[in-house]
């Protein structure tokens, strides 16, 4: 049965909300590929910049507010953020540390949107506010947020990267820190995560964009590094690698071409960047600086499968997967490279996965997991013997590693996990000491003090063993009647580490259950973990996922009727095609920014960049991997889907808001069962990177709401006839 209006059978009676879902019109375009004719119904919805159809996005962003602002208990969510974040008096996150103990960071308190720039003199120091993004630009009326900062080598100068509104193309300022003042630069549209300061502290690269338009695809292709010299004007900058100026590279129109300069081995490098974990590096003298046109020798090839590399004066460091799927560590002379004959420096661990190393004065560290959620660190001396694990103050699920540069022995370990909050000590190798030197302030929440972790390993549809994450109330009773969270990513050799995060734990708080499916497709077992979820292997991703669903109903967590499913961005595939396959097993399904048309993936500005991951429909094999991976193209008529809502930013760079959009009208008109199918969309949002604090709050108390209503909560089971407000 097909409604335009949502109606909902809520306690015996009927409410009807007064406003239309808004219908999308089907103008059906066929493409074919190596024979295979594909009919796509709302390509129309692409052309973003047309006016009808901007009037169908806004029109489903209004109607998705309308449900969403109605659910009982999910303004409620929304205050019991902000009264977990205000027992938080501070954050503080992006450290960077100078030679000379500068302390530079981002901080907010609960009073703040977003992070204000801070520094101190070593750790103990006063601290001084250096720049409010809630300041920059007011005239304009937009959010702005700090996405990267970069201090030169003394701290003396200081780049900062702001976006407006999660767009992610940036404007590079540069202050000067003694004088607490901003300089005239102002560099834009650039790379928000990108700038590398010369040994002179007054110039830096960086990486600019064609255009500030996401969704124009010549925004991102043929980008540049250029050379800035602080107080000239950005006209005058002078291009230093890319495709048009580095013929000889065979760098493709997706590559991202960044340029850096090593102060420890006193070089310049060349990196050619896609999603691709494995390197592809050129280098240079520094002194080829003065040249017209730097000459670049190849140091690492994508077939090197490196995926990390340190230098110093005299080596070259690498963490490579060669004939290691959990990595191991090489050693060979800069003098010299041979990377075939390199010392290996730390071997490759049967069943624990190797993921950072740091090179201090007085020796190696690395960090390993067991199974994505079993973290270790591990040492060794200066000439890399002697190494053994360093025991941990407590246990822990989540190990970072972080050094102030090579020719210190300052070393800094993070701890976290599921229900512990991220702790940071100053590590002694001669004394074998622990100093805490937490920068963020450590809340106290009794509500998570009874929390059951269960960390466990189920079948998969073909008997392959996956990790699982299980958190939940030690009071629950396992009866099949618990609202379930599944979520999930699955892509990019990306783990997901265990994360202590009161927003998520609020989903247990209210009495359900979260889980974590650690699915193929991510790292958590290795390389060889990646590449069985990986372009044509891709179904793996999904089947864990649903073998992980099917896995908690026989064991009486919850129910086909209990499960949400949740997951973002390429997390997106993940969900979609879980959803579209085993429509039965799942009661709600939220892809967030999602990737649900990969078949049309190349068509988007950041798409052709994912081709190493996800493929090209340029080659047949892979071709059929993106349409098995495409959850628009498999939503099939007269299907009784479960309740979804699709999530897009329209300012996003990285998942076009189109992916999402075609998915929804799609599934609309689909769907034959009476569960709402919404898409709520945002025109102030992104990817979710850069947004304020408080669209972080609504956005999940959205989620959780539309989840918990959906999954038969008691206190989300009423719509509201009032008219109250959002909560402020």
């Amino acid at each position: 049965m097909k409604r335009f209006l949502l109606v909902l059978l809520l306690a015996g009676h009927v409410v009807t909300l007064a406003q239309t879902q808004p219908v999308a019109p089907v103008k059906i375009v066929t493409d074919e590929y190596f024979g295979q004719k594909i009919d796509d119904p709302y390509r129309n919805l692409e052309d973003l910049k047309n006016p009808d159809v901007d009037q169908w996005y806004k029109g489903q962003g209004d109607y998705t507010r309308g449900v969403l602002d109605k659910i009982n208990g999910r303004d409620q969510l929304v205050a019991k953020f902000k009264e977990f974040d205000k027992r938080q008096s501070y954050s503080v996150y992006n450290l960077r540390i100078t030679e000379n103990d500068l302390y530079f960071y981002l901080k907010e308190t609960p009073d703040d949107e977003t992070g204000k720039l801070y520094y101190r003199n070593g750790f103990k120091g006063e601290e001084k506010l250096l720049f409010d993004p809630e300041k920059f630009r007011v005239e304009e009326k937009v959010h702005y947020t700090i996405s990267s900062i970069s201090p030169n080598n003394d701290g003396s100068k200081i780049g900062i990267s702001v976006s407006a509104n999660g767009a992610e193309n940036a404007t590079i300022m540069v202050m000067d820190v003694s004088k607490e003042t901003m300089l005239k630069d102002q560099l834009y549209p650039c790379w928000t995560s990108f700038m590398n300061w010369l040994p002179d502290g007054n110039s830096f690269f960086y990486g600019k964009y064609n255009s500030d338009d996401v969704h124009v695809k010549e925004a991102t292709h043929d980008t540049q590094t250029y050379l800035h010299k602080v107080g000239d004007a950005q006209s005058a900058d002078k291009e230093m690698l890319s495709r048009r100026m580095n013929p000889e590279l065979k760098i493709l129109p997706e590559e991202y071409p960044v340029m850096v300069y090593d102060k420890d081995s006193d070089l310049l490098y060349a990196f050619i960047s896609t999603v691709e974990n494995n390197m592809k590096v050129f280098y240079a003298s520094f002194n080829e600086l003065e040249k017209k046109k730097v000459t670049w020798k190849k140091l690492i090839s994508r077939k090197d499968k490196i995926e990390d590399f340190y230098s110093d004066s005299k080596s070259f460091y690498f963490r490579s997967t060669m004939d290691a799927p959990n990595y191991k560590i090489l050693k060979t002379s800069i003098e010299k490279p041979d990377l075939k004959n390199a010392e290996v420096l730390v071997a490759e661990k049967s069943d624990e996965v190797l993921r950072d190393f740091v090179i201090t004065s007085d020796g190696y560290y690395y960090t390993t997991m067991k199974n994505g959620v079993e973290g270790k660190v591990y040492t060794a001396d200066t000439d890399g013997k002697n190494f053994e694990e360093i025991p941990l103050p407590y246990a822990a699920g989540r190990v970072s590693i972080s050094n102030k540069d090579m020719n210190h022995n300052d070393v800094w370990i993070s701890m976290s996990g599921w229900t512990q909050d991220n702790h940071r000590f100053k590590y002694s190798k001669s004394k074998g000491t622990f100093n805490d030197e937490t920068l963020s302030f450590n809340a106290k929440y009794p509500e998570f003090e009874d929390l059951v972790v269960e960390e466990i390993m189920i079948p998969s549809h073909d008997g392959v063993m996956v990790p699982v994450s299980i958190v939940y109330k030690k009071s629950l009773v396992r009866n099949g009647d618990n609202s379930l969270m599944l979520y999930g990513y699955g892509s990019y050799g990306n783990e997901i580490r265990p994360f202590f995060w009161p927003v998520f734990l609020s989903w247990v708080d209210e009495g359900g259950i979260f889980v974590v499916s650690h699915v193929r497709g991510g790292g958590e077992l290795g390389d060889q973990w990646h590449k069985a979820g990986f372009k044509s292997t891709k179904p793996n991703t999904w089947k864990d996922f649903i073998a992980t669903a099917e896995y908690l109903h026989e064991n009486k967590y919850s129910s086909p009727e209990k499960t949400a499913i949740f997951g973002g961005s390429a997390g997106g595939i993940l969900v979609g095609r879980a959803m579209t396959d085993r429509p039965d097993l799942f009661a709600v399904a939220i892809p967030s920014v999602g990737c649900m048309n990969p078949v049309r993936m190349e068509n988007s500005p950041n798409g052709p960049v994912n081709a190493p991951e996800f493929g090209t429909v340029a080659i047949e094999e892979e071709f059929k991997a993106l349409y098995e991976m495409d959850a628009y193209l498999h939503i099939q008529d007269g299907v009784e889907y479960p309740a979804t809502m699709a999530t897009a930013g329209m300012n996003d760079p990285r998942v076009i808001a189109w992916q999402p959009g075609k998915f929804a009208a799609r599934l609309q008109a689909a769907n034959a069962s009476d569960n709402p199918i919404l898409f709520r969309v945002d025109y102030e949002s992104g990817h979710g990177i850069g947004d304020s604090k408080s669209k972080t709050f609504e956005e999940f108390a959205d989620i959780f709401g539309f989840a918990f209503w959906q999954t038969g909560h008691p206190s989300y089971q009423s719509i509201r006839t009032d008219e109250a407000p959002l909560a402020k």
